[in-house]
């Protein structure tokens, strides 16, 4: 495809309308940028990857932040931006590959799909928790049964027991302190 010199003028002014929903001014925008976008990556780039792939990708992204130009400003530096930051997405992204490390959106969750525990061991679990609670002096107890069994924060904790905030946070760390020492020894 022969090069269509267009000057920053012109581009600005194909962008703007491109930007009001004009197609055609659009598709002649790509046609204008194409050919300057595959110079400078083909200037810049040094990847295994073809580099036609870092232009669709500039291209692409061009696309999804159109909107994002001032028509203020000149348009150039704004599409030049675009390529260097698209260039040092795929030369991170090759570099990771390089390294054997692989980007993923989501991290899968893995569970057993047998449990880890007999029925039997938790419900004895729950028995030596429930004698150590009521070992537990009475505002230590409160504590934990507001704060952990019932999730309530620590002010609306302190509503209902009537505790401040610092002696509720005291009891519930002395409280935790003695189960885990009662329920370690088990």
């Amino acid at each position: 495809m022969a090069d269509v010199q267009v000057n920053e003028a012109e581009l600005a002014a194909l962008m703007r309308a491109a930007q009001e929903g004009d197609s055609a001014a659009y598709g002649q925008l790509l046609r204008a940028v194409t050919p300057l976008v595959r110079r400078v990556v083909a200037r810049r780039w040094t990847g295994s990857d073809d580099a036609e792939d870092v232009v669709q990708d500039v291209l692409l992204s061009l696309h999804q932040v159109r909107h994002t130009y001032d028509p203020l400003r000149p348009f150039l530096p704004w599409l030049m931006a675009i390529t260097r930051n698209r260039l040092a997405d795929v030369q991170r992204r090759q570099v990771r590959r390089a390294r054997g490390e692989v980007a993923v959106e989501v991290l899968p969750e893995t569970f057993s799909g047998e449990e880890t525990k007999e029925l039997v061991d938790r419900m004895a679990d729950a028995e030596a928790l429930t004698e150590a609670l009521a070992r537990l002096p009475a505002g230590q107890r409160k504590a934990v049964e507001l704060l952990r069994i019932k999730e309530m924060s620590l002010k609306e904790a302190s509503d209902v027991s009537g505790m401040s905030v610092a002696a509720l946070k005291v009891s519930m760390h002395r409280a935790m302190r003695t189960l885990r020492a009662v329920l370690t020894r088990r």
